[in-house]
Formats: structure tokens, sequence, C-alpha cells
């Protein structure tokens, strides 16, 4: 592992005004001072899932797992479609994982924030995604949770995150994301030294 992490920022949105892509965009923004670099990768262009394509898998679904292959963590960043996550990022983390032998997320550290205009902001789809994170044997970091309520609120119409507390947030969440995957690579747990 290099001194700087790769993380691989993925939105679960397509939304073009994507509020969760314009939080990647600004933890790739605050990330230099914690010692990493976020990659975003969008999931236009993937298909629907389907298991009979497994053998010749289409263009973007490979661009993913590659993608994945020289990262070193993943950072998601889910909006919340009827109390979930949205199918479009549910239909890419299969892709990836099939066949299980294989998947591309095994061991991978991962961290999730999300934002809505909700109150709640996105809650229920990070404690769901975090249980997708179970199956797929993925480390997840528990804290610092960052879920953006109110969204609109805290993000310009060019999509530049204005909210200093977000901000900060984020960026503790990325700098805690590192250090969670500085020490699996080194063998240790949180509580040890």
């Amino acid at each position: 592992m290099s001194d700087t992490i790769r993380i691989l920022g993925i939105p679960g949105s397509l939304r073009r005004g994507s509020y969760n892509h314009a939080a990647l965009r600004a933890a790739q923004a605050l990330a230099p001072d914690v010692g990493a670099e976020i990659a975003i990768f969008t999931l236009e262009d993937i298909p629907a899932f389907n298991e009979d394509q497994l053998g010749t898998l289409p263009p973007r679904v490979r661009a993913l797992r590659a993608a994945l292959a020289t990262s070193d963590a993943v950072l998601f960043a889910t909006p919340e479609y009827n109390y979930s996550v949205p199918g479009v990022l549910k239909n890419a983390i299969d892709w990836v994982s099939r066949p299980a032998a294989e998947s591309a997320w095994r061991g991978k550290p991962v961290a999730v924030l999300g934002a809505s205009g909700g109150l709640l902001g996105t809650v229920r789809a990070q404690y769901h995604l975090r249980q997708i994170f179970v199956f797929l044997d993925m480390p997840a970091l528990n804290q610092p949770e960052v879920m953006i309520a109110r969204a609109r609120e805290k993000f310009d119409a060019q999509g530049t995150l204005t909210d200093a507390d977000t901000r900060r947030r984020i960026q503790d969440l990325v700098a805690a994301l590192v250090a969670w995957t500085r020490r699996l690579a080194a063998g240790t747990s949180p509580g040890r030294t």
C-alpha cells in the first residue's frame, strides 16, 4: 500500500444534479489533507444484472471491476429511495459480487455517506447498505456517520457544498476511512495499537 490511500467514490444516483455526487466531489477536495485521493466512478451504462452475462461482462461492469482492483477502499454516497438503497446502486453491487468466489468487493474497507432533501438524511438507506456489506465481506467503518439532511440548503446551485459543518464531517469521515484502511492493512483492529 502506498502512502496515499486510493478511495473509489461511488454515487448511488444517476441524476445530473445529484447531491450525493456533489458530496463525493466535496470529499475529493477535502481529501488531500488526510492522505487520500478519491476517484469517482458513476454508474451510468451499467445494464440490469443478468447472471447469463457473467461470462462476457458488459464494458461498464468491467470498468467498475478494474477501478475496484486499483483502489484501497470504497466510499459510497447513497440517496434514499423508498426507505432503501437505490436500485441502480444495488444493481452495480450485484454485478461485481458475482460469481461469489470472485467478488471485487471482498475485503475492501468501506465507508458510507448520504444526502437527501428529507429530515433523516438517508438513515435507512445507509443501514440497508451496511447489511449488504456483511454479505460482501467488506469491513465497514462505523463512525463517524454522515447523513446530510435538507441537502438543498447545504449545496449551492452549482453543487458546491457550502455548509461548513457538513464539510468538516465529510473530512472527518475520509480521515477515519484512511486510518481504518491503514489499520486493516497492518493487521490491527481499532482497539489495538
